[in-house]
């Protein structure tokens, strides 16, 4: 249970901090996450590693759950230090896709970036923060679902050689065309280390353009537009933090990703659940990880 496993999740974050140490040092005040690629043979942080296996481990303890029924991920942006579990199983992805009609609106419309009307910007809030499926199918049925998953594979977000990745198939909430992906067969799909790489190429402004990156960021965040307090925002509720995220829910496939940053801390977490304790899963976790991330 996690109460009685308390002090030893925050020996392995007390450990998880000091590992990384050497490693911060060596990095220098001028080095950033800018320069920072994540890719299949990435290193871990060998401290954060134990402490995300803890969590993980633990929580499944509390709700039943199996290790077949988690995946997630933590990339700490101020420290670069990178722990994942299970992070090349693909998932049936739920809304969380819906992050690729983002990108490739912005990709096959390059004027966005700079001339976005404030209709269609308010509508890919709905969607994306939200989790409109109207607003989905509106724009993935203009573009097209061949063009979308083109746009996602030129960033190499879906490779069957390495798990799969994120793959849209299916306009949302709406019946007829289906392009089930090559591993799985899903209609949307994602896995926790491609669902990492999105948000930080976000971050580094590297999707599209950077100017592109920063519309989408503000998308991402859309003020009007309130938060389902569900998941990692129901977990980090009170807390002094910004929480940029695409959450999904369908039947027991319930999972969360964001960008999280507030006082002392900025990192990207990524969960992928199939159980019918999800969402109280994501809610702990988020509770812990973002008690080790603030932790200094």
């Amino acid at each position: 249970m996690i109460r009685a496993s308390l002090p030893r999740l925050l020996q392995f974050g007390f450990f998880a901090i000091c590992a990384s140490g050497c490693q911060s040092a060596r990095l220098g005040g001028v080095h950033s996450f800018q320069n920072y690629v994540l890719a299949y043979d990435s290193p871990v942080d060998r401290g954060l590693q134990k402490a995300l296996e803890t969590f993980d481990a633990d929580l499944r303890d509390k709700y039943g759950m199996t290790a077949e029924q988690t995946a997630l991920g933590l990339l700490d942006l101020n420290g670069l230090r990178l722990a994942m579990v299970r992070p090349d199983k693909m998932e049936y992805a739920a809304s969380v896709a819906k992050i690729g009609i983002l990108l490739a609106y912005f990709q096959l419309h390059l004027e966005a970036a700079t001339n976005l009307d404030s209709t269609t910007r308010h509508e890919l809030g709905l969607m994306t923060k939200a989790s409109s499926n109207e607003m989905a199918a509106k724009f993935s049925q203009a573009m097209g679902l061949v063009q979308i998953q083109t746009v996602l594979n030129s960033y190499d977000f879906y490779d069957a050689a390495h798990g799969g990745g994120i793959w849209v198939g299916k306009h949302y909430g709406v019946s007829g065309e289906r392009i089930g992906d090559p591993i799985g067969d899903n209609s949307h799909a994602a896995t926790v280390r491609q669902l990492l790489r999105f948000y930080l190429l976000l971050e580094q402004g590297k999707l599209v353009s950077p100017q592109a990156s920063k519309v989408m960021r503000d998308i991402f965040a859309s003020p009007e537009i309130p938060h389902d307090n569900i998941k990692f925002v129901e977990g980090l509720a009170g807390r002094n933090v910004e929480i940029l995220r695409k959450w999904g829910s369908w039947e027991d496939w319930l999972h969360d990703t964001a960008i999280i940053s507030g006082p002392g801390r900025h990192y990207i977490l990524v969960a992928l659940t199939h159980h019918p304790k999800g969402d109280e899963y994501l809610e702990s976790l988020a509770r812990v990880v973002d008690d080790l991330m603030s932790r200094r």
